[in-house]
């Protein structure tokens, strides 16, 4: 008997302990204004706790607009890391090698293009080491030319506007962030393949995977989804899906929405594939994409000495946030969403990050 009741005290004080995970992330939710939140802790071969808190809007507290376990949440950069695992799916095909270089594949546009990029790789590109112009700020877009066809064709045609005009100036950074050096590597992944960026997100990711996916905001495809929001006069305020606001020239760094139980079997991939578990891409593979460069590989930075070996990244569009670590020697990683990005909602993500990260040894 005495054994039985050391056993239930064990089973209820474990069943308060990962309550009050949830419950901390819904006082932080409500403590720093943020609408909707979203977690989960994965390890190699499960994921260990996963949940979603809140509301879609921050003006709606119905019961039609309360977190759902299949809400999408936007990724914004962490797209990246998708966009490299694709990229690294036709590496390992053999139809493109990490060093191929870009006017290997568009040889007519050499001559009309700056020579500072004669040389670009594809893992430059992807890498941020190829001194693309960073477009990470709407006034960059906004001093664009007008493209037009498709969203394809339009990628191509501002493709070709970035590599006429002038490269980052060489500084002594490791790497100089480009979200638009990802729209020159997704065409040369077009270019080999014969098909559109978005017919290849579509072949990876939901037909090869099996994992959903969406481009752009949540509420563009579905009304009853999380809605971003950002400051207005000093007000949080949810935005509409009739918003003026464009990523697709960009789409391949950061523009696809994820439910977080398919993105958090994303997630796995890699961190079994970082613990020797050949899977869809094989270890060595997801060694390079994590750890090939310093500071920052194929779509996540990372950490490396010698008690860390620690890969992450953070994603926004300025409405939503996404921030992902994968602890490879501990075997964990962490996710955590906010359908909102001011500066206390990322204050409320990374305490909720701290705690999930001292419950599970990190």
């Amino acid at each position: 008997m005495r054994n039985f009741f050391s056993i239930l005290f064990i089973f209820l004080t474990f069943n308060i302990y990962c309550q009050n995970l949830n419950i901390i992330a819904d006082s932080l939710r409500i403590k720093y204004k943020i609408p909707e939140i979203a977690f989960a802790i994965v390890s190699v071969d499960s994921i260990i706790e996963m949940q979603t808190l809140g509301f879609h809007k921050i003006e709606s507290k119905n019961k039609e607009d309360e977190a759902k376990s299949n809400d999408y949440f936007h990724l914004g950069s962490n797209t990246k890391a998708i966009t490299g695992f694709i990229c690294a799916y036709f590496v390992e095909q053999n139809k493109i090698n990490w060093k191929t270089k870009f006017f290997d594949l568009f040889p007519k546009w050499k001559k009309k293009s700056n020579e500072a990029f004669y040389k670009i790789t594809l893992e430059d590109l992807l890498s941020h080491r190829a001194r693309i112009q960073p477009f990470t700020s709407g006034n960059e877009y906004e001093k664009l030319p007008k493209f037009i066809g498709t969203k394809s064709e339009k990628r191509k045609q501002f493709c070709e506007f970035l590599l006429k005009n002038e490269p980052v100036k060489q500084n002594n950074k490791t790497f100089n962030y480009s979200n638009a050096g990802y729209s020159l590597a997704t065409l040369m992944i077009e270019k080999v393949s014969g098909k559109s960026w978005e017919e290849l997100v579509n072949i990876v990711i939901k037909e090869k995977l099996k994992l959903n996916y969406k481009f752009g905001w949540p509420n563009r495809f579905e009304l009853n989804q999380p809605w971003g929001h950002w400051i207005e006069n000093d007000t949080l305020k949810s935005l509409s899906p009739n918003t003026k606001y464009d990523l697709s020239l960009a789409e391949p760094a950061g523009d696809l929405s994820m439910q977080l139980n398919d993105y958090a079997k994303f997630v796995q991939l890699n961190l079994s594939g970082l613990n020797g578990k050949d899977n869809f891409l094989k270890t060595k593979t997801y060694e390079y994409l994590h750890y090939g460069k310093n500071e920052y590989s194929i779509g996540w930075g990372n950490i490396k000495d010698e008690k860390r070996e620690i890969s992450e990244h953070a994603g926004s569009d300025g409405t939503f946030f996404c921030y992902t670590q994968i602890d490879k020697k501990r075997k964990k990683a962490y996710i955590v969403q906010t359908n909102c990005a001011t500066e206390d909602g990322q204050k409320g993500l990374f305490e909720l990050l701290k705690i999930m990260k001292k419950k599970y040894g990190s």
